[in-house]
């Protein structure tokens, strides 16, 4: 689950998650990974589903050398034609095999942000740009994505339906991802919004705890595997007490 655009909810663990002044007015992004298979698009027409877009995109991310950021579980990226976004980690208020997170793209807000995360005072009122030096934040990964966007509208109830999208993303590297989600208004729209997740992922076939790892994950896990060793460590023992999640599926 992700707040997108520069707002969202609030975090309330000391450290984590965004600042109250940071996080207002915001639209809730509820999603699920899943791994698509040979059938998914026909049954995506079966469903009713719409193909939107198709479109091709070059990501890269950025942390310090340490991996400061996606060690404490925020994620930098500049996307190309989209600008910065920070992924911060969001309310954990329903279990289960989905991912919790607040997206900031206002640029003085990732700057605001990144500040806090890393222990410095706020620089200015520049770009993100502007502070990857003197944050000593590096890219770290670079990928292109090809992704196939869908959009359908399960019925069923009386309740106004949200409108479910599904990107099915096919990384340079020969990763291949799918993505359910919602955008709702309230936290208190969130468990529908699962559920409806939940309902079409079956549909197409996703079991029921499925995890898939993000891109950036399998990324690292290739290319980068002591990087990925140190998060999937870090990640490991945070959800440790819980037992409940699948730490390489709920990272990024």
């Amino acid at each position: 689950m992700a707040a997108r655009a520069g707002t969202g909810p609030v975090h309330r663990e000391p450290g984590r998650g965004p600042r109250p002044g940071i996080m207002a007015h915001a639209l809730i992004e509820v999603e699920r990974r899943f791994i698509p298979g040979p059938g998914t698009e026909k049954r995506l027409q079966e469903l009713g589903g719409t193909l939107e877009h198709q479109v091709t995109f070059w990501d890269r991310y950025y942390d310090t050398p340490e991996l400061s950021l996606m060690r404490a579980d925020y994620w930098l990226r500049q996307r190309e034609g989209s600008g910065w976004e920070l992924k911060c980690p969001g309310t954990a208020g329903v279990s289960g095999p989905h991912q919790e997170y607040v997206e900031l793209t206002v640029e003085p807000a990732v700057v605001a942000q990144l500040c806090e995360v890393l222990g410095t005072e706020v620089l200015g009122a520049g770009g993100v740009a502007a502070v990857l030096g003197p944050l000593g934040l590096q890219e770290v990964a670079s990928f292109v994505t090809k992704r196939s966007a869908w959009k359908l509208v399960l019925s069923g109830t009386d309740e106004e339906e949200p409108l479910l999208r599904v990107d099915l993303d096919t990384a340079d590297f020969g990763y291949t991802v799918g993505e359910v989600e919602a955008l709702v208004h309230e936290e208190a729209e969130v468990p529908v919004a699962l559920e409806k997740i939940h309902s079409l992922s079956s549909m197409l076939g996703v079991p029921v705890q499925e995890t898939a790892p993000a891109k950036l994950m399998v990324y690292l896990q290739r290319f980068q595997p002591q990087d990925y060793q140190r998060l999937l460590q870090v990640h490991r023992l945070r959800e440790k007490p819980q037992g409940t999640k699948d730490p390489e599926g709920n990272l990024g």
